[in-house]
């Protein structure tokens, strides 16, 4: 069995805390594996509130890109394993105002403050979840520009953005935190790193924002596809969120809420 629970996203539920960023709880082959930590320490808060204790039951962390509203929760937790792409330590801003969206953290500091394990690889962190690694950028239509920029100026495609699959009765669960890569590189990626084509559910963060091509292809691809459940969250705008509600009826993510495959 597979449960994600929602420590952190953009919406409320009920009695739980939320701000714009995102941290899940995966609970796969009696391991329990933390997928972001938000920008605060809300992550621990909602967790308390759902009887998590992600100090001592928690070895592992996946950070799925260096974004500070994935990351900054980092500076709460120590004496873990890190796992992410060795480019989310760089340093990124907005090419609007020049503000920085990078982490907090330093590498060297995280690396005081952690195991880290950096990877452009995929990863298998337990027998039913895989950590995917560099995702190919292969369609036409996702990827294509970006609003972040390094340094020197030069363009931010976050190279580092990742994902992983869960593997339930052979179909795929793809959890991801932003799809900088795009939402359907994730998933066919996903495909070839897991040998599997049927896939059952994607969670997490689309980075769609307008009911423009980007948003009617992605939507195509996973009809094509045949996909059960959708759960777009986090930095999916409200004109995308809108229109997977109406095409698949895609239930709204809000902190508090546990989903079990």
């Amino acid at each position: 069995m597979l449960s994600i629970s929602i420590l952190t996203d953009n919406t409320a539920g009920g009695h739980f805390l939320a701000e714009h960023g995102l941290s899940y709880l995966i609970e796969i082959d009696n391991e329990k594996i933390l997928f972001d930590a938000g920008h605060s320490d809300v992550f621990l808060k909602n967790a308390e509130r759902l009887n998590s204790d992600i100090e001592n039951e928690v070895k592992t962390i996946v950070l799925s890109h260096g974004h500070w509203d994935h990351g900054n929760g980092l500076k709460y937790l120590k004496n873990k394993t890190l796992i992410t792409h060795p480019a989310s330590f760089a340093s990124r801003y907005r090419k609007a105002d020049r503000t920085t969206v990078g982490l907090e953290l330093s590498k060297y500091e995280i690396e005081k403050q952690f195991t880290l394990k950096e990877s452009k690889t995929s990863l298998q962190l337990t027998e039913n979840l895989v950590f995917l690694g560099e995702i190919p950028r292969n369609n036409d239509f996702e990827n294509k520009t970006t609003s972040f920029e390094f340094a020197d100026g030069s363009d931010d495609f976050i190279p580092d953005d990742s994902a992983m699959a869960a593997i339930i009765d052979n179909e795929l669960v793809i959890i991801t935190g932003c799809s900088h890569s795009g939402i359907c590189n994730i998933c066919e990626h996903a495909k070839k790193v897991t040998g599997l084509n049927k896939i059952k559910a994607v969670i997490g963060g689309f980075h769609l924002k307008k009911q423009d091509k980007q948003t009617l292809k992605t939507i195509e691809y996973f009809k094509n596809n045949t996909i059960e459940k959708l759960f777009p969250s986090h930095c999916t705008a409200l004109p995308a969120l809108s229109l997977f509600y109406s095409t698949f009826k895609s239930e709204q993510v809000k902190t508090g809420m546990i989903l079990r495959f």
